[in-house]
């Protein structure tokens, strides 16, 4: 596990400080992890309205899909593995954000599946995985279609800012 802060111009403390568990899975080296981590986090932060208190903290836990599956069954009642599951800790429409935003879990297998199956580069599903998992932290969700809508566009823009093709053109959004 290693600790590293998002870069920010904003503030001498960095907004956002990524705990980054690898837990299952070979995600190659947690060096390139962190530094994904840290672009797509900085991306967010500079296109989403919240205000995120200086040294806000968030975890990035990456495992298989065996992991995940049990946490999708036992926090969502689906007996299913998924590609990404974000647990805020903070209301959805939070005047600040902080000390605490959430965790984000990640796993392998399927975001690997997806990324060949769309014919993505898998960093480039992984980088949109960390966005879409942020965004649920700061409130974002996708049940309804506006919301849909507004959090697909939201994440377009972010990606298309880390230089990554829009996800969903001619696709399902995640």
């Amino acid at each position: 596990m290693s600790r590293q802060p998002a870069p920010s111009s904003r503030s001498a403390v960095p907004p956002l400080v990524v705990d980054l568990v690898v837990e299952a899975g070979d995600w190659g080296a947690e060096e390139d992890l962190e530094a994904m981590a840290e672009r797509t986090s900085a991306a967010v932060l500079a296109r989403a309205p919240q205000k995120v208190r200086p040294g806000t903290e968030v975890t990035l836990l990456f495992v298989d899909d065996a992991a995940i599956r049990e946490i999708n069954r036992e926090h969502r009642g689906f007996d299913k593995p998924t590609n990404v599951l974000s647990f805020p800790m903070q209301p959805p429409g939070a005047a600040l954000y902080g000390p605490m935003l959430g965790d984000i879990v990640i796993a392998r297998e399927t975001v690997v599946r997806e990324a060949d199956e769309a014919g993505i580069p898998l960093d480039h599903h992984l980088a949109h995985m960390m966005v879409h998992g942020l965004l649920h932290l700061l409130g974002h969700d996708h049940v309804e279609a506006d919301e849909a809508d507004a959090m697909e566009a939201l994440e377009t823009a972010i990606l298309g800012d880390l230089a990554i093709p829009d996800p969903y053109c001619g696709t399902d959004p995640v």
